[in-house]
């Protein structure tokens, strides 16, 4: 079984990102298991196209200084050929309903001008990615399941139709990972995309940045720690932090501290030693020009030699060649 996750670089990696995430495709992936850095899904809305080749090499940095092996890495735009061509394939196979009723399409088009055609198409693109790569199981959240289901309905019209090609993927939730919270705002979750970057601790930030953050998070009323999410949302989210990087439950680690300072100072020494070997090594290969284009390219082309078979075939069953 093989399953396919992607990170969209319209930020920097932040500490939900990785604990949630990242962390756990480095410590759990298989050897068939792909990763990508969805970079052309991050053109859907207006961007900066350097900022965005910038994030999309930090990413691809992140996602291997992390652990994951280099060979099941990629970046989708290095691949744009291959995909744009069966994007179309899925396009002519979607109908406009189908994709009209896509709910993160009317969330991100509602009351806004000049809205792009790829907002639209967008989930025939996801289909593509999935689909090429011939994966089995795709780990989504619950705003991604309904592209999922879109992708197995695509690939059974398709299958139907022209021919057997596509395996039919299933959406499966991941495993639970840590919900981290924005510091300064404990109601949303960190964000790549947030415009305050007050309350986002950054996979690459340094020490001394990850202490300011953790010391000037909010706190709840009450002087003595305890982990009461509904009541103390933002001293729970320190203790999850603090638990996701030490081990432990977050009510247990409650106990050992006294004061909402002597917490603090534990969250930022537990997040600098989590993200120090991270960070060590991203910042390293950014450095190394050469050796990151290296491992982007040969990461490419084993990306392409799993899906040409399946593009070439789709293609000549609906007569393209």
């Amino acid at each position: 079984m093989s399953k396919l996750s992607g990170i969209t670089p319209s930020g920097h990696v932040h500490l939900g990102n990785y604990l949630g995430a990242v962390r756990r495709w480095a410590r759990e992936g298989g050897e068939d298991d792909l990763y990508f850095v969805a970079d052309l899904h991050g053109m859907t809305t207006p961007h900066n196209p350097p900022k965005l080749r910038s994030l999309a090499r930090e990413q691809l940095a992140v996602l291997i200084a992390a652990g994951i092996d280099p060979e099941r890495v990629f970046v989708q735009s290095d691949l744009a050929r291959e995909l744009g061509a069966l994007t179309w394939v899925l396009e002519c196979t979607c109908n406009y309903g189908e994709a009209a009723r896509m709910i993160q399409f009317k969330e991100k088009s509602k009351g806004r001008a000049g809205v792009r055609l790829s907002l639209l198409t967008y989930p025939a693109l996801m289909a593509a990615d999935i689909l090429l790569q011939g994966a089995d199981e795709v780990p989504v959240g619950e705003d991604q399941r309904q592209h999922v289901e879109l992708t197995r309905t695509l690939a059974k019209r398709f299958n139907s139709t022209y021919g057997e090609v596509f395996t039919i993927p299933e959406a499966v939730l991941p495993p639970a990972g840590a919900r981290v919270k924005d510091l300064t705002d404990p109601a949303r979750k960190m964000s790549k995309s947030t415009r305050d970057a007050a309350g986002v601790v950054f996979a690459l930030d340094e020490p001394d940045q990850i202490r300011r953050k953790i010391r000037r998070a909010v706190t709840d009323g009450g002087s003595v720690p305890v982990h009461a999410p509904e009541t103390r949302p933002g001293m729970a989210n320190l203790l999850e932090v603090l638990a996701a990087c030490r081990g432990g439950s977050p009510s247990d680690l409650a106990g050992e501290f006294t004061t909402y300072g002597a917490v603090k100072d534990a969250v930022a020494d537990a997040v600098i030693e989590e993200l120090r070997p991270l960070r060590e090594r991203a910042l390293t290969l950014l450095d190394d020009v050469a050796e990151l284009d290296r491992v982007r390219k040969a990461g490419a082309e084993r990306a392409r030699e799993r899906g040409s078979h399946r593009l070439d075939a789709a293609l000549r069953m609906i007569g393209a060649n």
